[in-house]
């Protein structure tokens, strides 16, 4: 063998040694393996590809689709609802919009079933390709939520919704959306509240359905029954709930409100669990501000037994278990630049977007956001992107410059909960300079909390938070001189348990003129995300 064979062996040796570390199973993972407000996960595969989607209330696009190889490690490809078409949200309120969405396949056909609470009620789209693009809806006239559909083993489509005292079974013609046939009420859980997120699977003869019980806040768990028929009645596990916190067990758990739970049987034959949660900041700090977010764990499920998750039905940040071959997925960048043509697939609107507002090529390199009279206290479409903050501590900061009149015009960056909380720094004008500006806005409580005055209207803003406190600092942009810092504020009033809801902290870039007409606008030339776990 010469010398040149010899070197592409080594260097195809080498490949196949590289690949194999990139692929080889752990035995441990970190959860959550969707971070930043994802909740009410829904999951499928095809072959040894899986997809995942989860709720997005009132952000557009809605409907996130995720795609895995080995359940761990997940990269977002695209959004089921990308067009005003397929998703009307002017009138929905905070926490309103998309609920509790179920993602299947069948026959060729990728299936994402939802619920919009303020325009519409229960649909389904269609696609071949997960990543886009989807169906226009096609409507369900039923009064329930949390929609999925399931086919028997003879082809025949269930509809299976929330509704009433429980879990609904209805025959559904999916050319046409049209229910058909008998309303059935198949099983109210094991005495729960709000039995809901029902998921229904055919397996060793047995129908188990799975569903979450007792709100999706601290009592929430995931209980499931089985029967022999599909509209019962259905026998309650013994191990029920099969998933939960709310006992002295997950007391103490930096996890909680774990539930509405999704089962996925992988490649290699193993059961594995996707579920929400949210992280809370110690045992004595029950707030969190992140949201709830996908959470991942093992499943036991024998034959003609039960499913039992994780051993004792609780789950940690640090899962010592182990797991698929794992196939990493790139990083997020740090910096949006602002140099693409369209936006990242991180980046939400607050309702339906008017496209007017917004341009990647006006300025090249810069978002500019036009000014509109909705301001963020009002629950209406306003002129900002918006992405989730995803980590306790982590830092946020734009390059922002502001053309702008009078002095009721504003821009700058705000981590918003939702209408009525949410802190802002602002730049604004101020006679011939710029005042940069801290606000609270807590319920009825409004009020600014520090002021910087600067001579130019080219800025620098920067929130950095931690697990108790969000900070604030500006800075001229083109000054040499050190970051002022002009306050810090409590993350508690951003938290859902003080500001109520459903979704996690969002930071935005905005623009409004509080009311008033306006022509103002502004360019945000970057924004960079860093965070730590």
């Amino acid at each position: 063998m010469n010398k040149k064979s010899i070197l592409h062996l080594f260097i195809l040796l080498f490949a196949l040694f590289s690949l194999s570390l990139t692929t080889m199973a752990q035995s441990d993972f970190k959860n959550p393996v969707i971070r930043g407000f994802n909740p009410d996960p829904s999951i499928c595969r095809v072959g040894d590809d899986y997809y995942l989607i989860t709720s997005s209330f009132e952000y557009f696009p809605g409907l996130p689709i995720f795609h895995s190889k080995d359940l761990v490690n997940w990269k977002q490809i695209g959004h089921c609802l990308t067009r005003e078409s397929q998703l009307p949200l002017h009138n929905a309120k905070a926490s309103e919009g998309l609920f509790a969405p179920t993602i299947r396949y069948h026959d060729g056909v990728f299936y994402a079933i939802c619920t919009n609470v303020s325009d519409g009620g229960n649909f389904y789209c269609t696609a071949t390709d997960p990543a886009g693009e989807w169906s226009d809806p096609i409507w369900v006239d039923i009064e329930s939520i949390d929609p999925e559909i399931f086919w028997d083993d003879d082809g025949t489509s269930y509809f299976v919704t929330q509704g009433g005292e429980g879990i609904r079974l209805n025959k559904i013609d999916l050319a046409t959306g049209e229910i058909v046939g008998e309303d059935h009420l198949v099983w109210g859980g094991i005495g729960g509240r709000f039995p809901e997120a029902p998921h229904l699977y055919k397996k060793d003869d047995y129908y188990y359905l799975m569903l979450g019980e007792g709100g999706t806040e601290y009592m929430h768990g995931a209980t499931i029954g089985r029967s022999r028929n599909l509209f019962g009645p259905y026998e309650s596990c013994p191990l029920n709930p099969i998933l939960t916190h709310a006992n002295r067990r997950g007391q103490s758990n930096p996890i909680q409100a774990v539930g509405h739970a999704d089962l996925i049987q992988a490649h290699d034959g193993s059961w594995w669990m996707v579920f929400l949660g949210f992280r809370v900041l110690h045992q004595w700090a029950y707030w969190h501000v992140l949201g709830r977010e996908t959470f991942l764990a093992p499943v036991d499920w024998p034959k003609n037994g039960w499913p039992q998750v994780n051993g004792n039905g609780t789950v940690d940040l640090d899962m010592q278990v182990a797991t698929l071959p794992l196939v990493p997925v790139p990083s997020e960048p740090v910096r949006t630049d602002f140099n693409d043509n369209k936006l990242g697939l991180e980046w939400k609107y607050i309702r339906n977007p008017i496209s007017d507002n917004y341009s990647l090529t006006e300025k090249k390199g810069f978002m500019r956001i036009s000014a509109t009279p909705t301001s963020l206290n009002e629950a209406k479409p306003l002129s900002a992107i918006l992405r989730r903050q995803t980590e306790h501590n982590f830092s946020a900061t734009t390059l922002l410059e502001l053309s702008s009149k009078t002095d009721n015009e504003e821009a700058g960056i705000t981590v918003l909960q939702n209408n009525s909380h949410h802190y802002d720094l602002y730049l604004r004008k101020n006679g011939s300079k710029y005042v940069a500006e801290l606000r609270a806005k807590i319920g009825s409580l409004g009020y600014v909390v520090a002021q910087k005055e600067f001579n130019s209207n080219r800025v620098v803003l920067e929130i950095r938070g931690t697990p108790y406190t969000y900070s604030f600092y500006a800075k001229e942009a083109d000054s040499k001189k050190e970051f002022e810092h002009l306050g810090g504020l409590d993350t508690r009033y951003l938290s859902k348990e003080v500001a109520g809801g459903f979704t996690g902290v969002m930071i935005g870039l905005y623009t409004t003129s509080n009311g008033k007409p306006t022509k103002a606008k502004a360019y945000f030339d970057w924004f960079d995300y860093v965070a730590q776990e």
